[in-house]
């Protein structure tokens, strides 16, 4: 065990190196888990939407307005689980759930899918990774 202390001792850029890299992992590991493994990409997400699939913007209404998917219905997480939800009557659609990054999405399309809604899935990436992939997005005045 004196070794190990000698050894973080005498390298500490080599074992700040290793806890940034297990850091990094852990994060990555999280942010899967936080998708629920429901997440798709924005190919997939087009292809989907091509045969029908409905997409929720999930984020705050002016920020939908600024910039959402052709399309897309904006929705506050919370009203999905509401007696009033928009998605009631649609648990046999296919439902894509969009946020900014993918996080809030993930997690409710995993609450979706407790629910009983099979074909729930999160954008993964969210909308950053539509930007990234060059995809269309539509402006409201």
């Amino acid at each position: 065990m004196g070794q190990l202390a000698e050894h973080v001792i005498n390298h500490p850029y080599l074992v700040a190196g290793l806890v940034a890299l297990l850091a990094a992992v852990a994060v990555y590991e999280l942010r899967g888990r936080v998708q629920g493994g429901y997440g798709i990409a924005p190919a997939d997400a087009v292809r989907l939407m091509n045969k029908g699939a409905i997409v929720y913007d999930l984020r705050k209404p002016e920020e939908y307005r600024a910039g959402h998917i052709v399309g897309a219905r904006n929705v506050e997480p919370d009203a999905l689980g509401s007696e009033r939800s928009p998605i009631k009557k649609q648990k046999n659609k296919v439902l894509i759930l969009v946020c900014d990054t993918g996080a809030i999405s993930g997690r409710a399309a995993a609450s979706l899918r407790k629910a009983g809604y099979e074909n729930a899935f999160s954008l993964k990436g969210g909308l950053n990774a539509w930007r990234a992939d060059n995809l269309p997005l539509v402006k409201e005045s």
